[in-house]
């Protein structure tokens, strides 16, 4: 909408209002207007792309009713209540003139004749306002009464009932036996039933025409399915696609990594039926758990399987900044549905997040160790036998809690003490670039500064010194908000005493032993031990002492730097300082990011000494002492254990936390005004806001929050009938779909919580054995053009199969469906020339044995290259956060089916099944038609098929065995 002038506001229209007022009522007008379902739509569809959260366009946005609604006698305003005549929107919404219409024709289509009545009687109303449905609390709906009082077998089936009902329908006849086991046990553990299954099934009253025992049966068969190791399996894939979980880093390289382990625990997880809130909870923060075990640590992984970009000369900064912000933009996918990752950029369009609610968000999961490096640091090794893993998660906690306590008395001593003198310098050198003392005891190097380089100074240290602090600085001056600025790490500290001054040759006349002035000059400088390093902050993969030590880390910012540092170095006796004290202080800078291609060097740093013995006796205490040899065996322990390292999350300790900006324009590089940890304030926050993962994620399953348990349910409804209540899976706000049965989704929801204790088993083993879900998917010509969709639920649930189903049902009828569970990838066969993958030269190596078998769950997933069998069926490359698939039929699937090298030796296994099976080809060819059909194959089935082999000219069971594999039917539950 333009801009408003007086001019514009005062002009009579008085046509135009006639006209409004003339216009003929909605349909269905005797309902009164519903805000969210009638008006918002309008809005959203018309206005908010340029009067919304992006932009304001002349001062006015439709976000919220505070911005749009003026009340009382207020002259011009977009909308006035009770008054339609003086409300500015319905006056341009109405115009017949193209400069003054809204929207402009430029932008899209005006309103009809409806729609502006909607409007018009929206206005004289009162124009109620509501917030959007998914922000309001589920309510506990009464289950509607229904005539057919048989009919529903779980109390969701009369929500079912009375719609379908209310639209003037009849449900279906329940399924045929054979359909509905097939589609069971695809859809609870996703492998087909075999015949012996269905044999069962039939003796145990599964066709009976008593209601009473048939059902009875079927709640032994989900029973069964739902207590099957291979339930994990199936539903883990769900949440794969959720979690981008792939078995490389991504990016350009694209190198493996090694996170297995976490997929492992997702399918126990299912199994185990870990109730959704657990599930949650360890995940998002089980390295926050008071008493967190190996496997709570493990389940933080879903965090980690951002991408990590190892190509040289990348800002390591850049991608972790980036990895976080997928975390964000993940979390509101997975549990809430939300489009989140719009508000990164600016306020969301259409729903009422502002600009720095993503920044607050994201400053929960910005103080985590992990930094976008090669080696996946922090990592912890999981022993593969889950028995063996308690103790690793024991000394887990003992090391954090003796850099914890060792932090905490060094900062008390620190505290204490103000002594501090500036250094006296007399000569800096360095090997590389420059170095400049800028003020006393204050240094600055520039020019190139190469991985290694080596500062020496000669300097002097006062009577008495009994420690140094190194303060490194930011070289932009400490400007709040700076971006961070490239690490800075001290690697190697050495004090030595000057070498002994070489004599000159001795004098024939002069007595002496010449032999022994030569030995003088081979003297190595003598060093003046440090006894420890007390550091301002204790947190990442080294301890500051690590500084004494001659390898590439130690005391620093690593790798970036976004506030100033300082540590002290302590030194073991003060009385070995000579009297003058001269000694010579080295400082090696060997630490380099990104692959060591990004040198981290000081470039701005300050000297200072302090005489207390506070210090000495801090470090020579000993108590100190053991907690040095405890932390030391700790650390090494902890390298010992065996098993595959895994990328976790690892919160920074206390003041180790960044600090977090809103991103101008979402743009890094442009941080505007900190923020602190939150949650949206239009999301129904608790009391005290939460400030951490832990917090959040007890948020996020918590009773204030509307959309994590309707979320859940939708989407495992959607598994089970192909489509969900509210069909975008991935968002529930004002540009979603409305629900299709509202007062349904919010019963499951709350049922999902109160009743089934988040127990995803319980849920879905109610909705396996209702009414709604059991009917047969026949349909008359008229239901179908009526509701092509199966919105009324009107019928029972057809939907294809997914990737990994048309694969593993393959296996199953081969007969070489491998039973092994969990453990590394494997790699099944693939067609050759897949993988080109550059720099490495990783290639694909077929797995052999079993391994060749396995369920496509535990194929290797490489996100530069999936596996093309299952990208043809749909599966996504998980280089991001995947809330539905988009079922397809094309072209490129049976292609696959019919010429993949994994999918003819599948056939080939089934034709040595068919053969088998008969002595004659009819016989056998019967066989394989019962596997995939259940029941007996009609003649017109096998006569059909059985024309097919005589057709065939060479192994002609296996080109029966390919036909049935690629049958339209094989791919349907």
């Amino acid at each position: 909408m333009k801009p408003m002038t007086p001019k514009l506001a005062r002009r009579a229209v008085p046509m135009l209002l006639i006209t409004v007022a003339m216009l003929p009522p909605r349909a269905g007008s005797a309902d009164v207007i519903d805000f969210d379902r009638d008006v918002r739509p309008l809005l959203a569809t018309h206005c908010i792309a340029c009067h919304g959260g992006v932009k304001a366009a002349g001062g006015l946005s439709f976000l919220s009713r505070e911005a749009a609604v003026v009340e009382g006698d207020s002259g011009a305003a977009a909308i006035v209540p009770g008054d339609p005549a003086a409300s500015e929107l319905l006056r341009r919404v109405s115009s017949g003139d193209d400069a003054e219409r809204m929207p402009p024709p430029e932008h899209g289509r005006g309103l009809t004749l409806d729609e502006v009545a909607v409007l018009r009687t929206w206005i004289d109303e009162g124009a109620e306002w509501r917030r959007h449905w998914s922000f309001e609390p589920p309510q506990d709906p009464p289950v509607p009464s229904v005539s057919d009082a048989a009919w529903p077998r779980v109390p969701f089936d009369a929500f079912v009932r009375a719609r379908i009902a209310a639209e003037g329908l009849d449900p279906s006849p329940a399924a045929s036996p054979h359909d509905w086991l097939r589609r069971v046990s695809l859809d609870l553990v996703g492998l087909p039933p075999s015949i012996a299954d269905y044999q069962v099934f039939l003796a145990d009253g599964g066709g009976s025409s008593d209601a009473a025992v048939a059902g009875a049966a079927r709640e032994r068969v989900v029973d069964r399915l739902l207590g099957s190791p291979r339930f994990g399996e199936r539903w883990a894939s769900v949440w794969l696609d959720l979690a981008r979980y792939a078995d490389t880093f991504g990016f350009e390289k694209d190198p493996t990594r090694t996170i297995w382990p976490w997929r492992d625990w997702v399918i126990r997880a299912f199994n185990d039926d870990m109730p959704f809130d657990q599930f949650t909870i360890r995940q998002l923060a089980g390295d926050l758990l008071s008493d967190a075990t190996t496997d709570d640590l493990l389940a933080t992984a879903f965090h980690r399987n951002t991408q990590t970009n190892t190509e040289g000369g990348t800002d390591d900064e850049e991608f972790r900044v980036a990895a976080v912000i997928d975390r964000v933009s993940t979390t509101w996918t997975a549990w809430q549905a939300t489009t989140f990752g719009c508000v990164q950029c600016h306020a969301h369009p259409y729903d009422p997040y502002a600009h720095a609610d993503f920044y607050r968000f994201l400053a929960v999961f910005n103080g985590t160790l992990d930094c976008d490096q090669n080696d996946e640091f922090p990592t912890l090794a999981v022993p593969e036998d889950p028995s063996r893993r308690t103790g690793v998660a024991e000394v887990v906690r003992r090391l954090a809690s003796l850099r914890g306590q060792r932090q905490a008395r060094g900062l008390d001593v620190a505290a204490a003490i103000s002594d501090w003198r500036p250094l006296v310098v007399n000569q800096a050198a360095t090997t590389g670039g420059t170095l400049t003392v800028v003020e006393p005891g204050r240094l600055k190097a520039g020019g190139t500064l190469p991985v290694g380089v080596r500062h020496d100074l000669d300097i002097v240290l006062p009577a008495g010194t009994t420690a140094i602090r190194l303060s490194i600085d930011l070289d932009a001056g400490g400007a709040e908000a700076a971006p961070p600025e490239r690490g800075a790490v001290v690697s190697f500290v050495e004090l030595t005493l000057p070498k002994a001054e070489e004599p000159g040759p001795p004098a024939a006349d002069t007595p002496g032993d010449g032999g022994a002035a030569v030995e003088a000059t081979r003297q190595e400088p003598r060093r003046v031990a440090i006894a420890d390093v007390v550091a301002d902050l204790s947190d990442g993969p080294d301890e500051p002492r690590a500084s004494l030590d001659k390898n590439p880390n130690g005391f620093g910012a690593y790798p970036t730097l976004d506030r100033p540092r300082w540590c002290v170095f302590v030194l073991d006796d003060p009385a070995a300082v000579p009297a003058d004290g001269r000694v010579r202080l080295s400082i090696t800078q060997s630490a380099a990011s990104n692959a060591g291609t990004q040198a981290c060097p000081l470039r701005t740093y300050r000297l200072e000494t302090s005489g207390d013995r506070r210090w000495t006796d801090l470090v020579g205490s000993a108590s100190w002492r053991r907690d040095r040899a405890d932390l030391r065996e700790a650390v090494a322990s902890l390298a010992k254990a065996e098993g595959p390292k895994v990328p976790i999350l690892v919160e920074q300790r206390g003041d180790a936390r960044r600090m977090t900006h809103v991103f101008t324009r979402g743009n890094r590089l442009e941080p505007a005004a900190a923020v602190s940890p939150g949650v949206p304030p239009s999301l129904n926050p608790p009391d005290a806001m939460p400030s951490d993962r832990l917090a959040v994620a007890r948020w996020l399953v918590g009773e204030s929050n509307p959309l994590t348990a309707r979320v859940l349910a939708n989407r495992l409804w959607a598994e089970l009938f192909g489509t969900g209540i509210v069909e975008t899976l991935e968002d529930f706000g004002s540009s979603g779909a409305r629900p299709s049965h509202p007062e349904l989704l919010d019963h499951l929801a709350i049922r999902l919580v109160r009743e089934h204790g988040w127990s995803i088993k319980r849920f879905l083993r109610e909705v396996a054995l209702s009414a709604t879900y059991g009917q047969s998917v026949a349909a008359s010509a008229s239901l179908l053009a009526r509701d092509p969709g199966n919105r009324l639920l009107a019928r029972g649930p057809r939907s294809r199969l997914t990737a990994e189903m048309v694969r593993d049902q393959a296996l199953v009828w081969s007969g070489r469906l491998s039973e092994k569970m969990f453990g590394p990838p494997v790699f099944p066969p693939q067609p050759a020339g897949i993988w080109k993958s550059v720099y490495s030269g990783a290639t694909w190596e077929t797995s052999k044995g079993e391994d060749r078998y396995r369920r496509s769950i535990y194929t290797f997933v490489k996100r530069t290259a999936g596996y093309p069998a299952m990208l043809a069926f749909d599966a996504p490359s998980r280089d991001v956060c995947s809330a539905r698939r988009f079922p397809t039929n094309t072209p490129l699937q049976p292609l696959a089916t019919l010429n993949d090298p994994m999918m003819l030796e599948l056939a080939e296994g089934l034709a040595e099944r068919m053969a088998t099976a008969g002595e004659t080809p009819r016989e056998q060819i019967a066989f394989g038609c019962r596997l995939v059909t259940l029941a007996p194959p009609s003649e017109t089935m096998v006569d059909a098929l059985e024309a097919v082999h005589a057709a065939a000219d060479t192994n002609p069971l296996t080109v029966v065995a390919t036909a049935l594999l690629n049958l339209d039917r094989v791919f349907i539950r």
